[in-house]
């Protein structure tokens, strides 16, 4: 308990000894004091309150709203720290001010170490306007000043710097170093007085009331101005007339040619970069153009993207609730490219696909049997597209192989010879493979026939041509045939009758 009492006696000692020093404006020592006080007795509302107005008085402002926060954690009701809060916050802006004076400050410092002393003391001078009684901005400005030379203005800010903190550091080694180098600069000034006494015993110097008049001594010469002034302006006329005529016209003439071949440069260099400059834009326009079709490209794929997800997302929330059907999710699971989803986006695909495709599959399949039987090939077609876009390989190709044969009979042969070719190729060994290998083959076997049928035809065609050439060209010929005919029958009828 006694040591308890004695933090206490000691935190309010400090106290004290720091009330006494903010008195007087010695708020370095206030500060100091204060501290200690809250060393020994971190609660001490009081001595923390005080703090923070001696803070305030320095102009930090941040510092000071601090302590009177820690104070209301403190002592939440009844405490001072409440009203110091509030008038700070009744005028409108202060605050703003102050942060824009402390980030103002900030940059003088960076713009000083960089050299740049001028545009430092301008943002100093703005943080000044806006809080008056920063201590740290005028000891800065003082800074700056005293290194550009400016010695008066340093003084000046450093007077200010003193009312606001009279035992400040900072402030009193500048002002003591301000008067070292104003004790140096008079004995320069007398040394310069002594080269002008000479000068000075030419003058003549009296006191009317509080003025003092320095007249020049009179002279011979002051008597014979006028004279003087008046050959001084003709000569000079002369001289002028005569460096016009020898010097300066003719460097003009040679300056107007000059001046005009500088032109006829300016203007043929003009057209040469005019020239590079609509080339170099209408490259630039070139690229802009693929550029603009390259972004539209990515812009269509990005949309196409997006719709995807949102369709899968869909899907697999209707899927989880169970609120859809399943040929409403079907359709709008054809309408999703899954080359375009990511990663976590084809596996959510893959899910909804599990989850709906074998089912839809397996019904589709059934219908498109039952259209294909009935002789319905268009419904069969329809049906069995959508089968193969969820699984290509379903029922190990049968779907596809009814695919194209619903095509044959719907007399589309290409179409059905494109799903036979991919059967034999790509399901080699099964069922469905073998008999679309049947059906190329007989489609090929069929061609045979006609193609030897064809042949047939044209060369029966080619003979019947020949043989009517034949017989025009052989009218006399059988002729004389026909009379050797009857004379050589002669022998026969003349044996008959005999």
């Amino acid at each position: 308990m006694e040591y308890t009492t004695k933090l206490m006696y000691q935190s309010n000692y400090w106290y004290n000894d720091g009330l006494k020093k903010a008195n007087i404006r010695d708020m370095s020592g206030a500060v100091t004091s204060l501290r200690r006080s809250l060393q020994y007795n971190r609660t001490n509302i009081a001595a923390r309150n005080l703090l923070g107005l001696v803070y305030y008085g320095r102009g930090d402002v941040v510092e000071a709203l601090v302590e009177w926060i820690l104070s209301k954690n403190f002592q939440s009701e009844d405490n001072l720290a409440d009203y110091y809060i509030g008038k700070i916050q009744e005028v409108p802006g202060e605050l703003e001010n102050i942060n824009q004076a402390v980030k103002l400050f900030n940059q003088s410092i960076e713009l000083a170490g960089q050299n740049g002393e001028d545009l430092a003391i301008i943002q100093l001078k703005k943080a000044i306007a806006a809080h008056p009684s920063y201590v740290k901005a005028h000891q800065l400005l003082a800074l700056l000043y005293i290194q550009t030379e400016q010695f008066s203005a340093a003084r000046k800010e450093l007077r200010t710097a003193h009312k606001l903190d009279t035992t400040d550091e900072i402030t009193l080694r500048y002002m003591h170093e301000i008067t070292q180098i104003r004790k140096s600069r008079p004995s320069r000034a007398r040394d310069r007085g002594k080269g002008e006494g000479d000068r000075q015993e030419q003058t003549v110097t009296y006191n009317i009331g509080n003025e003092t008049i320095i007249q020049p001594a009179s002279s011979v010469f002051k008597e014979n101005s006028g004279l003087h002034t008046f050959l001084n302006i003709a000569v000079g006329v002369l001289v002028g007339a005569a460096v016009m005529w020898f010097l300066i016209m003719p460097a003009v003439s040679v300056g107007r040619q000059k001046k005009l071949n500088e032109r006829v440069v300016s203007f043929s260099d003009k057209i040469a970069t005019q020239e590079a400059q609509i080339g170099a834009l209408k490259t630039e326009l070139e690229e802009y153009r693929v550029n603009s079709e390259e972004s539209e490209d990515l812009k269509i794929k990005s949309a196409s993207t997006q719709e995807s997800y949102e369709i899968v997302l869909n899907i697999a929330k209707h899927i989880a609730a169970e609120d859809m059907s399943d040929k409403e999710m079907m359709e709008q699971m054809l309408e999703v490219s899954p080359e375009t989803l990511g990663e976590n986006g084809k596996k959510r695909y893959d899910e909804a696909a599990a989850a709906l495709f074998p089912r839809m599959c397996e019904k589709l399949y059934d219908t498109a049997k039952d259209e294909y039987e009935s002789g319905d090939y268009d419904g069969a077609v329809k049906s069995l597209e959508k089968v193969v876009k969820m699984d290509e390989g379903y029922q190990d190709g049968r779907a596809l192989l009814l695919l194209a044969q619903s095509f044959e009979k719907k007399g589309e042969q290409d179409k059905a010879n494109i799903r036979y070719q991919k059967l034999v190729e790509e399901y080699k060994g099964k069922e469905a493979a073998a008999t679309a290998q049947k059906a190329l083959d007989s489609q090929n076997g069929q061609k045979g026939q006609q193609e030897g049928q064809e042949d047939e035809d044209t060369q029966e065609g080619r003979d019947a041509k020949e043989g009517q050439g034949d017989s025009e060209d052989t009218d006399n010929p059988d002729e004389q045939d026909g009379s050797d005919e009857q004379d050589d029958s002669g022998g026969p009828d003349d044996e008959e009758t005999e």
